[in-house]
């Protein structure tokens, strides 16, 4: 499975960003899909994940703000931030898990190239 991200960018705090991940070379079923961050000098962290039945987890240093989502027919699953604050900067990955766990960086097999969202104050 090949994960293609984008959206990233430069944004002012409290505003907004849609990042992208497409999906090819799979069967976009199998996988629940998460994002992750990871900022500079910091482990990466789990941000939000959906399964292909729409359960829907996220971390609570974002929840209210950020909401996951898929579209199944297109092999896409987006992450849309708002209200953005400077400790969200960081490179956002997508990644792929073939099984229900959702959490962990190692539960996930397939991951993307990463894209920056960078927050000013």
């Amino acid at each position: 499975v090949q994960l293609q991200a984008c959206g990233g960018g430069l944004v002012q705090a409290g505003g907004s960003l849609r990042l992208s991940c497409a999906a090819s070379g799979g069967n976009f079923g199998d996988y629940l899909m998460g994002w992750f961050r990871q900022a500079p000098g910091k482990e990466r962290e789990f941000v939000a994940a959906i399964s292909w039945y729409d359960n829907r987890y996220s971390a609570d240093s974002v929840k209210g703000r950020f909401t996951i989502s898929r579209d199944n027919a297109k092999n896409t699953v987006y992450l849309q931030m708002n209200s953005l604050k400077p400790e969200d900067t960081a490179v956002y990955y997508c990644a792929a898990s073939p099984r229900k766990y959702y959490r962990r960086v190692v539960d996930y097999h397939y991951w993307g190239q990463g894209t920056q969202v960078t927050v000013s104050s």
